[in-house]
C-alpha cells in the first residue's frame, strides 16, 4: 500500500466521522423546515458557497476555465445525479419511512460502488477483498435490518437515491484521474444547487427556502458547514484509492451516527452494536488491506513470504 492510499483510507475514515455526525445531527434540521426539499437545498447551498470560496482561495478559477467540454459534462453529471435528484429522494424518504429502513439502504452504497466499479473502473479485488464486503454487509444488517420489509414509494426513493450516489462516484473518480478533488466538490455542490433551485422554482417551493426563524437559518448552516467537510475529504479520499474501498470506509459512519443517538438522545449505551461494529471495523481492515499491512510489518516471515 502507498503513502497515497494510506492517506486516502484515512481521509475516508475522517469523512466517516462527519458522515455519522451528520446523519444524527439531520434528524434536527429537517424537523424545523417546512419540506424536505427546501431544507436540502437550503444546506446544499452553504455548502455551495464555502466550496466557491474554497476555490477561488485555493487559485482553482484557472483550472476551472480550462476544462474541455468532455469533463463539464461529466461534471454537471455530477451536479444532477449526485447533488441534486438523490438529495430529494433520500430525504423525501426519510418522511415516508422509518430511519432505520432508509439508514439500511444507504448503507448498502459500497455493494453498488463495487458492482459498478468492476466494469467501469477495471477495480479488482481479492479474494479476501471480496469476503471482506460480505463481513461489511453482515455488520449492517445485524446492526440496521428492519423488522420486516413492505415495498413502498418511500423505499423506492432511498434505493433510487443510493444508486444514482453510487453511479455519481463511479464518474467522479473517472473526472479524478485529470482533476483537482476541488474542482469535482464543487461542481457537485454548486451545480446541484442550480438544479435544486430549479426544482422548487417548478414545485413552487422557493418561498419555503427563506428561513423563518434563526433556528431554521442556524441548523442549515451548520449542516451545510458539515457537508462541505464531508465533500472535500471524501473526493481528496476518493482521488487516490479504489472507489471500492473508499465507500465500504464509510460504513463505519453507523456506529458514529448510534453512540451519538446513544450519547445525546436515548442516554443509555447501545449494546447491540458492539457485535455489528466489530464486522464493520474487521471488514474494513480486510478490504483497505490494514491487516495485511500490520501483519508484514511485525511478522518478519510474512514479509520473507510475500517477496
Amino acid at each position: 500500500m502507498d503513502q497515497y492510499t494510506k492517506k486516502a483510507i484515512a481521509l475516508a475514515l475522517i469523512t466517516a466521522a462527519i458522515s455519522g455526525f451528520a446523519v444524527f445531527i439531520n434528524k434536527f434540521g429537517v424537523a424545523l423546515w417546512a419540506d424536505s426539499a427546501s431544507y436540502t437545498t437550503a444546506k446544499n447551498i452553504v455548502a455551495a458557497i464555502f466550496l466557491t470560496g474554497l476555490v477561488i482561495g485555493l487559485k482553482k478559477l484557472p483550472e476551472l476555465r480550462r476544462l474541455p467540454r468532455t469533463i463539464w459534462i461529466k461534471l454537471v453529471l455530477i451536479g444532477f445525479i449526485g447533488g441534486s435528484v438523490p438529495f430529494l429522494l433520500f430525504f423525501k424518504s426519510l418522511t415516508m419511512l422509518p430511519a432505520s429502513e432508509a439508514a439500511f439502504i444507504h448503507k448498502t452504497l459500497f455493494l453498488w460502488v463495487a458492482l459498478f466499479a468492476l466494469p467501469f473502473l477495471k477495480e479488482r479485488l481479492s479474494i479476501v477483498q471480496f469476503l471482506a464486503l460480505g463481513v461489511l454487509f453482515a455488520g449492517i444488517f445485524l446492526s440496521t435490518t428492519p423488522n420486516k420489509w413492505v415495498l413502498s414509494t418511500g423505499i423506492v426513493f432511498a434505493f433510487a437515491a443510493t444508486v444514482l450516489w453510487a453511479i455519481e462516484n463511479i464518474i467522479a473518480k473517472m473526472v479524478l484521474k485529470d482533476i483537482s478533488p476541488i474542482i469535482v466538490g464543487w461542481a457537485r455542490m454548486f451545480l446541484g444547487s442550480l438544479f435544486l433551485l430549479g426544482y422548487l422554482a417548478i414545485s413552487g417551493g422557493l418561498i419555503n427556502l427563506i428561513p423563518s426563524s434563526a433556528s431554521q437559518a442556524g441548523w442549515a448552516f451548520l449542516v451545510g458547514i458539515v457537508l462541505f467537510g464531508y465533500v472535500v475529504t471524501w473526493y481528496s479520499a476518493l482521488k487516490h484509492a479504489p472507489a471500492t474501498v473508499v465507500s465500504s470506509v464509510l460504513v463505519i459512519a453507523a456506529p458514529i451516527t448510534a453512540l451519538l443517538d446513544a450519547a445525546f438522545v436515548s442516554h443509555s449505551f447501545p449494546n447491540n452494536i458492539l457485535v455489528p461494529l466489530a464486522f464493520m471495523v474487521l471488514g474494513v481492515a480486510l478490504v483497505s488491506r490494514l491487516l495485511e499491512q500490520y501483519y508484514a510489518a511485525i511478522i518478519p516471515w510474512h514479509r520473507t513470504a510475500r517477496a
